[in-house]
C-alpha cells in the first residue's frame, strides 16, 4: 500500500484551501512591497510644522493603560464560560452527575479566578491622567 493516496472525497477541498491561502499571502506581501516603494517618506515635516498659529507642536508617546487590557481579557474569560455552559445545559440529562460535577468545578474555577481579580484591582477603573 501507498503512502501517498489522493483518493479523500476533501483532497481538492484541502488543495484549494492550501493555494488559496497561498495566494493571498502572496497578495498581502505584494502589496506591502508595492505601497513601500510608492509611499512618500518625507511626511514626518508636515506633520510637526505649525498651521496657522498656536504653539509648537512636540511629539508624545501615545499611551494606552494597562487597564484596557485587563478589562478585555477578563470579558473574553468570562465569555467564554457562558460559551461552554451552553452545550452543557443542552446535555444536561445525557451527561448526568458526572457533567454536573464537572460543570460546578468549572464554575468554582472561574470563581476564584474571579476573586483573585478582584483582590488585586484588575476590576477597579483607574483614571488615565
Amino acid at each position: 500500500m501507498s503512502h501517498m493516496e489522493f483518493s479523500h472525497p476533501y483532497f481538492g477541498v484541502f488543495v484549494m484551501f492550501v493555494l488559496t491561502f497561498t495566494a493571498f499571502i502572496l497578495t498581502v506581501y505584494l502589496a506591502r512591497v508595492i505601497s513601500r516603494k510608492i509611499a512618500r517618506l518625507n511626511t514626518e515635516k508636515l506633520k510637526v510644522s505649525l498651521y496657522e498659529c498656536g504653539p509648537e507642536v512636540t511629539k508624545q508617546p501615545n499611551t494606552i493603560s494597562v487597564q484596557f487590557y485587563l478589562m478585555a481579557l477578563l470579558f473574553i474569560l468570562f465569555d467564554i464560560e457562558i460559551i461552554f455552559m451552553f452545550p452543557w445545559a443542552i446535555n444536561f440529562q445525557i451527561l448526568g452527575w458526572f457533567g454536573f460535577v464537572e460543570m460546578i468545578l468549572f464554575i468554582l474555577l472561574l470563581t476564584i479566578g474571579f476573586i483573585y481579580a478582584w483582590k488585586k484591582g484588575a476590576l477597579e477603573w483607574h483614571s488615565i491622567k
